[in-house]
């Protein structure tokens, strides 16, 4: 079955080059683990900073508004995404839970199927 993992952090802590330099280097070691293993399904990105982004949301009537950037009264945002292939649920949450950015600065991952239509 093939799952999402959805990367969610405070993406100022992803930033700190003290802690990016080390986190690279076991985020590279994770990565390589899982695709020799072929869990992980080419694909999935590693997302720009939020700021950078637009927001498309209805405005007045209806029509669609664009701002600049996702303003959220929240630091958390999604950082990136990519697809596993796994045997069932309980194995992708295995392989997520192994996310170096959990312990190296409190990253969530989210897991989820793919929806199969």
């Amino acid at each position: 079955m093939r799952y999402v993992m959805i990367l969610v952090g405070d993406e100022s802590k992803w930033s700190d080059p003290e802690v990016a330099e080390g986190l690279m280097d076991e985020i590279n070691t994770w990565w390589q683990k899982w695709s020799e293993a072929g869990k992980i399904v080419a694909g999935g990105a590693e997302l720009a900073p939020s700021s950078t982004g637009k927001t498309i949301s209805p405005g007045p009537g209806g029509a669609p508004e664009v701002t600049d950037g996702p303003y959220l009264e929240i630091k958390e945002v999604v950082g990136g995404f990519l697809l596993l292939d796994t045997d069932d649920l309980d194995e992708a949450i295995a392989v997520a839970s192994g996310w170096p950015g959990i312990a190296a600065v409190g990253d969530r991952v989210e897991v989820r199927p793919e929806m199969v239509r």
